[in-house]
């Protein structure tokens, strides 16, 4: 049954991507903290699909084929902020930390420890270019689930349990966005395998099915031709340099900064808006759908409402069909407190109409489905002029 939603046409925010703290040892656990989170802003110049004047809900009468949804452009950014966590040293709480995080985001602990250890090495090498694990990890999180596609796992050497060759990747549109010849748990190209390889191991050859030479041979890609990762645009270039497709860029973007926000933070993410949040991520690139409640419901995509109700299911919640019941029934938070990770991000008047809503992912970021003839993206939950209502917390 269609939802009541009414499309907010006003939306187009500014995502913000992940970008690192700082260059040594003992400073480095800053960029592997996760302050990422709050370090660099994009902006994403157009929407997931083309602007365009969206009708009245009541007039759609049937799905919009996913065809007339264009995939998602690329982000561009803007200057970033910096904010971290940090161990007491770089020693065995260092270890620690990596293998807490790891647990929290169900990241192998051999991978996890892989991009940790490139960017140590990468801050010791080029402190300049400021990368952090979260660029790295949410590069293998979307091209091989850190090694484990196809049923894989990561040896504790670093090694695939089977060698990784070229995950097909299609988009919503059924377009090939995989790059030709890529391989590894890093999925990285001919190309850039064979410019920018290298060892994690002293005096060993550089083993492309070795997540740990993957890792160090990307972040050597990433810190290219002198780019700093804490300017927005240069992290987009550097993550583009390895794949360039808008679909892949903005699914990095968004798990990185969801990396980031739990890296950032002592205690563990409430389970239940991690796989809510995991689910929304998923999804980007859907075409908005009025009424649709995913392809798990042989629906084309989602609107707003359908997104967080299918998200939140996914997490074993029930929630409201429409964003004014969502925000009438689950615990408001304080209007002057910060939303937190899998939050529910509500527009309108409570007092006539919530006719929006999206699933907060951090770093004052969110995950929508905005209006007719966009896709499900990632952008800022605030901007100028918005009707935002607040925010509502599922797990409460």
């Amino acid at each position: 049954m269609p939802s009541d939603e009414t499309p907010d046409t006003g939306d187009g925010g500014q995502p913000q991507p992940p970008a690192p703290g700082g260059s040594r040892k003992r400073r480095l656990i800053i960029a592997l903290g996760a302050v990422v989170l709050v370090l660099a802003a994009f902006v994403v110049t157009q929407r997931l699909t083309p602007d365009a004047e969206a009708p009245a809900p009541a007039a759609a009468t049937a799905p919009i084929p996913s065809s007339t949804t264009a995939p998602p452009s690329a982000p561009v950014a803007v200057t970033p902020k910096t904010q971290a966590k940090e161990p007491a040293d770089s020693g065995p709480r260092f270890q620690e930390w990596v293998d807490e995080v790891a647990e929290w985001l169900d990241i192998p602990q051999q991978a996890m420890h892989a991009y940790a250890g490139a960017t140590v090495a990468l801050a010791e090498e080029q402190p300049e270019c400021h990368l952090s694990w979260v660029t790295l990890a949410g590069i293998g999180k979307i091209t091989t689930d850190h090694g484990r596609v196809d049923g894989g796992s990561v040896a504790k050497d670093g090694t695939m349990s089977a060698p990784i060759g070229t995950v097909a990747v299609q988009d919503f549109s059924d377009a090939t966005i995989s790059n030709p010849g890529a391989a590894g748990p890093l999925q990285l190209s001919p190309s850039v395998w064979q410019r920018w390889k290298h060892s994690a191991t002293k005096g060993a050859e550089p083993n492309l099915q070795d997540i740990d030479d993957a890792a160090l041979t990307a972040g050597h890609a990433l810190c290219a031709d002198g780019r700093d990762l804490e300017d927005g645009d240069s992290w987009l270039a550097a993550v583009s340099s390895l794949q360039d497709a808008p679909l892949f860029l903005h699914r990095v973007l968004a798990t990185a900064n969801v990396y980031g926000t739990v890296g950032q933070n002592p205690a563990p993410p409430n389970p239940a808006a991690l796989k809510a949040v995991s689910f929304s991520i998923e999804k980007i690139g859907l075409p908005y759908i009025w009424g649709g409640n995913g392809k798990e419901q042989g629906d084309l995509g989602f609107d707003c409402s359908g997104l967080t109700t299918a998200a939140y299911a996914s997490a074993g919640i029930e929630l409201l069909r429409t964003a004014h019941w969502q925000y009438g029934s689950v615990p408001l938070i304080p209007a002057e407190a910060e939303p937190q990770l899998g939050d529910l991000i509500f527009y309108g008047d409570p007092n006539t109409k919530i006719h929006h809503v999206g699933i907060y992912i951090g770093n004052q970021q969110m995950v929508d489905a905005p209006t007719f003839g966009q896709a499900v993206q990632v952008h800022s939950y605030r901007k100028p002029g918005d009707d935002y209502a607040g925010a509502g917390r599922p797990t409460a």
